[in-house]
C-alpha cells in the first residue's frame, strides 16, 4: 500500500489542488465560515472525491463545536471523520473517543481517533485505550513537544520528526496494533515520510508544508527542508490566485512525492 497524500491549500487553490492531492482534507469550522469552501467540499463529495474531515483542534486550540460537527458529518458524509481529541491529554482524549462511539454515522463514514499524551508512555497508553475501544485507524500528530525529549536533536524540527518516527515504529512493532491503520497529521520537515518506506499500515498523511513553503517563497531541494515554514493556513487562506506562484507550489508538491518515494497521482500500482 502507498500512502495517500493531501496538502491543505488556500481557498483559491481548492479545485487546482486535485492536481496534486489524492484526497481532500476538510476543516469543519471553515465549512461554516466560508461559503466557497463549503461549496467546494459539497461538490467534491458529489463527484466522488475521498474526504477526511478533521475536528479543527489544531486550528482552533480545541475541537470544533459538537453540534456543528454532527451537522457536517451528516451533511457532507465524509469517508473518514477524526473524532475530537484534547491536546496532549491521553485520558480526556480517550473519553472523547468513547463518547463519539455512541453515534450512528452515515453509511460509508468511518471514525478515527488521535493519539495524545504528555509523554511517550502516556501516548502509548492512549493508543492502547483507543485500540481497545475498537478504533481501526489512529492518527499521530506531528507537534507533540515530547518528541524532542524522545529523540533529542540540535535541530528541533528534525528532532520532532525523528521522535514521531521512533514512536510510530514502536507502535508498528507492537502486536496490539498489527491490524491498525495510521494517519500522520502534519509534519515539521517534509522528508520525514520517506523514512516510513510506504509501510502498509500507514494509510494516509496530510500536510500543508509544501504549499506553505511555496507561499513563503521557499523551494524544496532534493533533501526537502531543514526547518518548518513559519506560515500556516490562517496566514494565507484568503490569498488571491493571481498572487500565487503556482509553479512553486507544483515544484514543492512534486518534490514532496519524489523525496518520500510516493508515486504521482494515477501512478499507483
Amino acid at each position: 500500500m502507498v500512502m495517500k497524500v493531501s496538502h491543505e491549500v488556500p481557498r483559491c487553490l481548492l479545485l487546482a489542488s486535485q492536481e496534486f492531492n489524492d484526497y481532500d482534507y476538510c476543516l469543519p469550522h471553515l465549512l461554516d465560515k466560508d461559503e466557497e469552501y463549503k461549496q467546494y467540499f459539497l461538490d467534491a463529495k458529489k463527484s466522488g472525491r475521498y474526504i477526511i474531515m478533521d475536528n479543527s483542534l489544531h486550528e482552533l486550540g480545541k475541537a470544533y463545536n459538537h453540534d456543528r460537527l454532527l451537522h457536517w458529518i451528516n451533511e457532507l458524509k465524509p469517508n473518514e471523520f477524526i473524532v475530537p481529541d484534547v491536546w496532549m491529554e491521553a485520558h480526556s482524549t480517550a473519553a472523547q473517543a468513547k463518547y463519539w462511539k455512541q453515534y450512528k454515522y452515515p453509511k460509508g463514514t468511518k471514525i478515527t481517533a488521535v493519539i495524545q499524551g504528555k509523554d511517550k508512555s502516556d501516548a502509548r497508553l492512549c493508543a492502547s485505550l483507543l485500540e481497545g475501544l475498537g478504533y481501526e485507524k489512529l492518527c499521530v500528530s506531528y507537534g507533540a513537544t515530547w518528541y524532542n525529549d524522545y529523540f533529542p536533536h540540535s535541530n528541533p524540527d528534525m528532532g520532532k520528526a525523528l521522535g514521531r518516527i521512533k514512536f510510530v515504529q514502536d507502535l508498528l512493532e507492537d502486536k496490539q496494533f498489527k491490524s491498525v491503520k495510521f494517519h500522520l497529521l502534519g509534519c515539521s520537515i517534509p522528508q520525514e515520510f520517506g523514512w516510513y518506506d510506504n509501510h502498509p499500515q500507514i494509510e494516509s498523511i496530510d500536510t500543508s508544508n509544501p504549499v506553505m513553503a511555496a507561499l513563503e517563497g521557499e523551494l524544496y531541494d532534493e533533501r526537502g527542508l531543514s526547518k518548518k515554514p513559519k506560515a500556516n493556513m490562517n496566514d494565507h487562506f484568503n490569498v488571491k490566485f493571481e498572487d500565487v506562484d503556482y509553479q512553486s507550489i507544483m515544484h514543492n508538491t512534486t518534490l514532496f512525492r519524489e523525496i518520500n518515494n510516493i508515486p504521482k497521482i494515477n501512478e499507483y500500482v
